[in-house]
């Protein structure tokens, strides 16, 4: 089997202890995280786990097993990419100089369709939201002028087919 990437969707009640038992599956299998976001969820009183890995599918489901075997887990789920809609977030710091003494620096700003958040005398700070590559990219288009700081979000990420999760605890709860 190919590796591809995957997000996982781990729905769960919000509680101590359990990000470190599920980083402690993929740790056990030698799995790198790479992305890994938390919020609340659509449902009330319900977290949501959002993680990204590259691995083989069969590694996949056998995680997304072991996850749903942790108690304060309700459901897991798992898709590719082509099954979900996601974004990343990504801050940047740059030297304010550049900006005036730079003309580049204003096309990259422009053509990555990020915005200026800030802009100091000693430096100005850029927002990029898109996907993975397209942060990738404007960071190799920035790194040339040197990035004082870098910092990207986990993903966010919603599947394109439904999710059953709010039928799934509306039966739970009237059981």
């Amino acid at each position: 089997m190919e590796k591809k990437w995957f997000t996982i969707s781990v729905y769960s009640e919000n509680n101590v202890g359990l990000l470190n038992r599920i980083s402690g599956i993929f740790l056990k299998r030698h799995i790198n995280i790479e992305s890994l976001n938390v919020s609340k969820s659509e449902i009330e009183h319900v977290s949501k786990f959002t993680i990204v890995i590259n691995t083989t599918e069969d590694w996949t489901q056998k995680i997304v097993a072991q996850i749903e075997k942790q108690i304060e887990v309700i459901k897991a789920f798992y898709h590719t990419d082509e099954e979900t809609i996601y974004q990343e977030s990504a801050l940047f710091k740059i030297a304010s100089h550049l900006l005036f003494d730079e003309p580049q620096i204003q096309n990259i700003i422009s053509e990555s369709k990020s915005k200026i958040v800030t802009v100091s005398r000693d430096y100005f700070v850029l927002a990029k939201t898109g996907r993975r590559h397209e942060i990738d990219e404007m960071h190799d288009d920035l790194e040339p002028f040197g990035i004082m700081q870098f910092v990207r979000s986990g993903r966010i990420a919603v599947s394109k087919s439904e999710m059953p999760i709010t039928s799934l605890i509306n039966e739970f709860y009237q059981s």
